[in-house]
């Protein structure tokens, strides 16, 4: 390796820095002499306006050829790091700043300091281990073995040949018409929503529904309506709006409209999943459905219906959309399809009311302006070829099946020992562990024995419920006996420890 003496040295009466070349290493010389010149001038070695060699006297005494060293020089002050003065020479730039940052700066510790947002500030997201994982019971898990690839496959590799230059442009951002037309034909049957098309957005999953109604619906100090518990990455999104929280209870028939008249009347957004409430498990009555309507009309507030998983009733035919009971355009729809296909495809979508549409728009462009195509092509033709149809229908007899298999199996390890809540929908489970029985601790203590168990507590803004949430879509009946036997032991163990 080749190098300068290790201290500053006087060539022709110009300072040459400590350039290191190594010729035995596979990076170009010319990059090795630039990042030389860049470090000693971000480390203060050389400093603002200070004479730089000349690219021969350099050469000369690095003992390479000019022609290296005009490419760093060149690099140089196209980054401005030097600048060039005719018939003066090379110079450092005289526009950097006095205090240059370090690329071996403290880290950790001193940013922990640094400003952020007070929405940043107020997020509390620490994924817990049973996040993670996948097996039983994961409630974000669906029965993947039951879906269809070989039909998604072929569907995926025919529109990644079709490509056409129409396709590789930016479209309307609220997304694929065909897919829109498609979502809109399907919500009006299934769900009884009222809606068209032009109505419909295309968003990456149900959270960027939930950003996108709260950037446009909420003010920083706007109220905001909150089922307690429920939903915590929808508390999340609305934090960061700045929004102002207010946990209403429910009980079995829902959100109680009463109550959150009470706690805030004047609140803008009351947000609901009145179809399947998470995480309990109620379907909001008629009578409560009219009761929040009104509200919303009386006080010129919008209600977000988060319509996650309706789509799997199993007392009946699916209950009707909220949005569908609307007859002032107060309700945006949020949909996915993480249930209904797999959570990886990361799409879903909303429904807005046409006075909002416009707004709405607006702020998906200023997001990320437009959702891929490729994955809005396969989805459409999936659906209008009837392949999303007949997924419904099949893994809505197998979630049925794995439900009801899910509650033999806790009434025979447990008896009356745990509260198995009433729920006719879904694909999780919830049930009330003791008071005594920290439900946290008992998620984690399962974890180190491969159950993923999502403890209820962490739903509550208030004084929370003990208790666990079981997802049966992705656990298969023949292992449920043996799941539920190893919970039994691990609550056993935690309790008597």
């Amino acid at each position: 390796m080749t190098t300068t003496n290790a201290r500053m040295r006087k060539m022709g009466g110009v300072i040459a820095p400590v350039i290191a070349i190594d010729r035995k290493v596979g990076r170009p010389l010319h990059r090795q002499i630039y990042e030389g010149f860049r470090k000693a001038i971000l480390e203060r070695q050389l400093g603002p306006l200070q004479q730089v060699p000349s690219t021969r006297a350099l050469a000369s005494d690095l003992g390479v050829s000019r022609i290296p060293i005009l490419e760093a020089y060149s690099q140089l002050l196209a980054e401005g790091f030097l600048e060039s003065r005719v018939g003066a020479g090379t110079f450092v730039s005289a526009e950097l700043p006095v205090q240059v940052v370090r690329n071996d700066a403290p880290r950790a510790k001193e940013q922990s300091g640094r400003p952020v947002s007070r929405a940043a500030q107020a997020l509390q997201i620490k994924l817990p281990r049973w996040v993670y994982g996948q097996g039983a019971f994961a409630i974000s898990q669906v029965a993947v073995e039951q879906f269809p690839t070989d039909t998604w496959a072929r569907l995926l590799a025919r529109h990644s040949r079709a490509v056409t230059p129409q396709s590789m442009h930016f479209s309307d951002p609220r997304g694929a018409p065909g897919l829109r037309k498609a979502i809109a034909d399907y919500l009006r049957t299934a769900r009884a929503v009222n809606c068209n098309e032009e109505q419909v957005i295309i968003v990456s999953g149900s959270q960027e529904a939930l950003d996108i109604s709260a950037r446009v619906l909420l003010d920083q100090g706007s109220s905001v309506w909150l089922e307690e518990p429920g939903y915590n990455l929808a508390r999340h999104a609305f934090t960061l709006s700045g929004s102002n929280l207010i946990p209403v209870p429910v009980d079995r028939e829902g959100l109680d409209v009463a109550a959150g008249i009470k706690l805030c009347r004047t609140a803008r957004v009351a947000y609901v999943t009145p179809s399947h409430q998470f995480p309990l498990g109620a379907t909001m009555s008629a009578s409560r459905r009219i009761q929040l309507l009104n509200w919303a009309q009386n006080n010129g507030a919008w209600i977000i219906e988060d319509d996650y998983d309706s789509e799997y009733r199993y007392g009946g035919m699916p209950i009707a959309s909220l949005q569908g009971l609307d007859a002032n355009a107060r309700v945006i729809y949020v949909g996915t399809f993480s249930k209904t296909l797999f959570p990886s495809l990361r799409l879903g979508y909303l429904v807005v009311p046409p006075d909002l549409l416009d707004r709405f728009v607006a702020l998906r462009v200023a997001m990320n302006i437009y959702p891929p195509h490729l994955t809005q092509a396969v989805v459409t033709e999936f659906i209008n070829r009837g392949h999303f149809s007949r997924h419904i229908r099949r893994t809505r007899l197998l979630y049925a099946q794995r439900r009801a298999r899910l509650r033999e199996c806790l009434e025979t390890e447990f008896g009356s020992d745990l509260v198995v809540l009433d729920g006719e929908s879904g694909m999780h489970q919830a049930v009330v562990l003791p008071e005594q029985v920290n439900d946290v601790a008992l998620a984690h203590r399962a974890a180190e024995r491969g159950l993923w168990l999502w403890p209820l507590s962490p739903y509550y803004l208030g004084r929370p419920l003990k208790g666990l949430l079981l997802g049966y879509g992705g656990v298969d009946v023949s292992v449920m006996p043996g799941a539920i036997r190893k919970l039994g032991q691990v609550l056993r163990g935690l309790v008597d420890g």
